[in-house]
């Protein structure tokens, strides 16, 4: 017998078929129109700003403040004649300071699992947006939400992969990453530092993450491996002109100070700074680029077709 001669069956069938599919969600943001796989948009642990973003952020002179050490990192900006310091102490807490400039908004993000301290330009078609941390990850690495549309930005790929505005790039801003002494000796009277009244009680001085810096064990699955270097050597990434590239930080040891290199078709200028350890990309007009600098396995998954500087 036809089965759908039966009519508790048909019945059945076209009552499933007449279900309205409804878009998967996770920490309640909409992944129906995500640009990666679903199933690799993971619970990082902490609900929706369960780590909480710095949305109002006071400054402090340098000289007011004591619980850094001379070798604490913090990632800086220079605007004008100011620079601001953004300790990673700090940051490993709270990941996103949405820093109000003026004209110039400033976002500043860092992934404690990634290592990775970038900064942006928030503005999309003329509006500043302000984000906060979703508890997602893609890649072991922060996925980030405006509050204005609710998209999910991947803080690596610099672009939101899901909601409204899928697709979207923010503008890079070039940040450094300097040691506490050395950024205040670089700018001298004219620095500014994030303070730690951020409205939360948190030990800033303690990092969550223990030895995770060391440790070859990865917290959350990602797409690509390479086994070339410990998955958390620092590298300085940058992708120009369809390319990518990576500066192993025991590649530029071994070369020196300075390096010269080419990529996409641009002259470039490295300059290595073992005490951080950091690096700093440069053009030929001395001006600093928007280089990534990151645990080897976190540029290499979301790159694995990058290029690798090898001092000979």
């Amino acid at each position: 017998m036809n089965r759908f001669n039966n009519p508790l069956i048909l019945a059945t069938a076209l009552l499933l078929f007449a279900q309205p599919v409804f878009s998967q969600t996770k920490n309640g943001f909409e992944l129906g129109n995500a640009l990666v796989p679903v199933e690799e948009i993971l619970r990082g642990g902490p609900p929706r700003d369960g780590i909480p973003s710095i949305n109002e952020p006071l400054f402090q002179n340098p000289e007011d403040v004591s619980l850094w050490r001379s070798d604490d990192l913090m990632l800086t900006y220079d605007q004008g004649e100011v620079s601001f310091a953004y300790p990673i102490g700090i940051l490993n807490w709270h990941e996103i300071v949405n820093h109000d400039l003026g004209s110039t908004p400033l976002l500043i993000t860092f992934c404690p699992l990634c290592g990775t301290g970038m900064a942006f330009d928030p503005r999309v078609d003329g509006r500043s947006l302000t984000f906060g941390v979703s508890g997602l990850l893609y890649n072991s690495d922060l996925l980030m939400y405006d509050h204005q549309t609710e998209s999910l930005w991947s803080q690596i790929e610099g672009r939101a992969v899901s909601g409204p505005l899928a697709g979207t790039e923010l503008e890079p801003v070039a940040i450094r990453h300097e040691l506490w002494h050395r950024w205040r000796e670089r700018v001298e009277g004219s620095g500014k530092v994030l303070s730690t009244d951020t409205g939360h009680r948190r030990n800033y001085r303690m990092s969550p993450y223990g030895d995770y810096d060391h440790s070859e064990r990865l917290y959350f699955p990602v797409t690509h491996t390479s086994r070339k270097y410990h998955p958390k050597t620092w590298v300085l990434g940058w992708s120009h002109n369809g390319e990518s590239k990576a500066w192993p930080f025991p590649e530029l040891a071994d070369h020196g100070a300075v390096l010269e290199d080419r990529i996409g078709g641009k002259v470039v200028q490295l300059h290595y700074d073992p005490e951080v350890p950091s690096a700093e990309l440069r053009d030929e007009s001395g001006n600093l680029l928007p280089a990534t600098r990151a645990f080897w396995f976190a540029w290499y998954t979301f790159h694995p077709d990058t290029d690798v500087f090898e001092a000979e």
